[in-house]
């Protein structure tokens, strides 16, 4: 479990980053923070690896008190992939990038080996092995910083903007491995503008507003309360939008394209 407990964020240039958060991240959960371009988000879920310390409250990570273990440590347990790639991508190929981690770690090289084979396969990398990252496109830069945190199997695996630069085959590949994760009780966290990807998980959804938590709860709910929508500027899912505003509406807003087709061509076939 993560336990963020009155944590206030202030940079150095006296900008207050957050503001009084507290919330409990549940194991095994997946959890989408959103928010406009400013609220807090990056810099919340930059607490949860320890590469910042809040200037005031406490974090814990599994009992771990972030400002008493290294980033190290933390990483072990919580591996995040950031909005940029060029920022975590460092080697002079592809397969070094993801065997850096397993080594760090100390993984032998036996498993170190058939990780690096899964992970090239499995995220479409393979032909650029020997390549260097940097060579490589921003929607594969992407796939390769996912391919690096997952081999080393984190308890906790937070996805800073992912859907960036990715085309609909690889988003939808991207939520069938969200879902994989969850299903293995890997904790899920997602922070993301892009509430269509976001609605098609139906998350537990935590809506930031110029640093503070406005908004924490199932997706239908917090989406169809048009004071947090307003405050934190965001757009509406279009299946919620398309759900609520058919004469003859679904019991529940469709969760996915998949069940909104059922829905109409049953409909329509009545």
């Amino acid at each position: 479990m993560i336990k963020i407990e009155s944590v206030t964020f202030k940079h150095q240039n006296g900008t207050v980053a957050l503001q009084n958060v507290s919330l409990e991240i549940r194991t095994g959960e997946a959890t989408a923070i959103v928010g406009e371009n400013g609220a807090g988000k990056t810099t919340l879920v930059k607490h949860l690896n320890g590469l910042i310390k809040p200037t005031e409250g406490k974090v814990t990570v599994f009992d771990l008190d972030t400002k008493q273990t290294t980033v190290a440590q933390l990483a072990r347990k919580v591996g995040v992939v950031f909005q940029n790639p060029d920022h975590q991508l460092f080697s002079e190929t592809v397969s070094d990038e993801i065997a850096f981690g397993l080594r760090n770690f100390g993984f032998p090289e036996s498993v170190i080996k058939k990780r690096l084979e899964w992970a090239l396969e499995f995220f479409g990398l393979t032909e650029y092995r020997d390549s260097s990252p940097m060579m490589l496109s921003g929607g594969e830069k992407k796939r390769l910083c996912l391919a690096i945190v997952l081999a080393w199997d984190p308890e906790v695996i937070v996805l800073d903007e992912p859907t960036v630069g990715q085309d609909l085959v690889q988003k939808e590949k991207l939520r069938e491995v969200i879902k994989m994760l969850l299903l293995r009780g890997k904790t899920v966290i997602l922070v993301s503008h892009d509430m269509e990807f976001v609605w098609s998980l139906q998350p537990r959804v935590i809506v930031m507003a110029k640093g503070r938590v406005v908004a924490d709860g199932a997706a239908a709910e917090v989406f169809s309360r048009p004071e947090v929508v307003g405050e934190a500027n965001l757009m509406k899912p279009q299946l919620l939008e398309l759900s609520v505003h058919l004469k003859n509406p679904p019991q529940k807003p469709f969760a996915d394209i998949y069940e909104a087709r059922q829905w109409l061509v049953s409909s329509v076939s009545r």
